[in-house]
């Protein structure tokens, strides 16, 4: 049993003098990566109720839940950065994950485990991004409400290899050949979506999870989208109900 449930642990950012956040609840269970909305931390899973919503899955021990901090203050929500830069940014952010924040979940986990990975909104982006490029550790990604093209998020400036390969949109289009049918055998990738308040405008969550899983469709990459009514807005709420709707399946 793990001794820092629900307590706040710092890991180095390789390269940096600062630390990212990374909280754990529940002991058993599928291990899940959480990633948080836009510029949040890991305490907000909880805080905006969302283990409240799976509590049952956690007290029988079926999951748990790694929830980390965000950088995206300084990488896609700086809009003082061209989409270049702000992909550069995102490249120290994905060091952190891989070599701080997926040894010491190794470390909790008492060995190697596949995980699963599951964000909100932009959190969405990156729980479906690091699925698809780190298949080896995480085939499963869960996003809700997520827009998986970067470039549309008040980007500017020219564009080049950082963004593309931080961008789903683009490099999934790219996929093909021995790589690609690794990516089939490996990833399952859920898209859940509302229809209602805000996950049209300002995110373009709806447009995006809807055009997003046409292209895994046409690259044969197993996934499901799964659109919820005109009621269902971008939200905390309803990402609670669709937790508690899906997760179980999976743990």
């Amino acid at each position: 049993m793990s001794d820092v449930d629900g307590q706040r642990v710092d890991l180095p950012v390789p390269g940096r003098d600062v630390s990212l956040g990374v909280i754990r609840h529940g002991h058993f269970g599928r291990p899940v990566l959480v990633f948080p909305s836009e510029g949040g931390r890991a305490e907000d899973f909880a805080a905006h109720g969302m283990t409240d919503a799976v509590r049952d899955l956690l007290d029988q021990g079926r999951v748990s839940f790694f929830c980390v901090d965000s950088a995206d203050q300084h990488t896609w929500s700086d809009n003082s950065l061209t989409t270049e830069e702000r992909a550069h940014g995102h490249q120290v952010y994905t060091r952190w994950l891989e070599e701080s924040v997926l040894p010491w979940i190794h470390q909790q986990l008492g060995g190697r485990q596949e995980i699963a990975t599951l964000g909100v909104s932009m959190g969405a982006y990156h729980a479906v991004h690091f699925a698809l490029t780190h298949a080896d550790v995480a085939p499963l990604a869960m996003g809700l409400s997520g827009n998986y093209d970067v470039t549309s998020w008040h980007g500017w400036g020219e564009r080049g290899e950082a963004t593309y390969f931080a961008n789903p949109t683009d490099y999934v289009a790219g996929m093909h050949g021995g790589h690609l049918d690794w990516i089939r055998s490996r990833v399952g990738v859920l898209l859940v979506v509302g229809q209602g308040a805000f996950e049209t405008h300002p995110t373009g969550a709806l447009p995006s999870s809807r055009a997003f899983a046409a292209l895994l469709g046409s690259k044969g990459i197993p996934h499901q989208l799964d659109l919820w009514g005109e009621d269902v807005a971008h939200d905390w709420p309803w990402w609670q109900r669709q937790l508690a709707h899906h997760l179980p399946r999976f743990c």
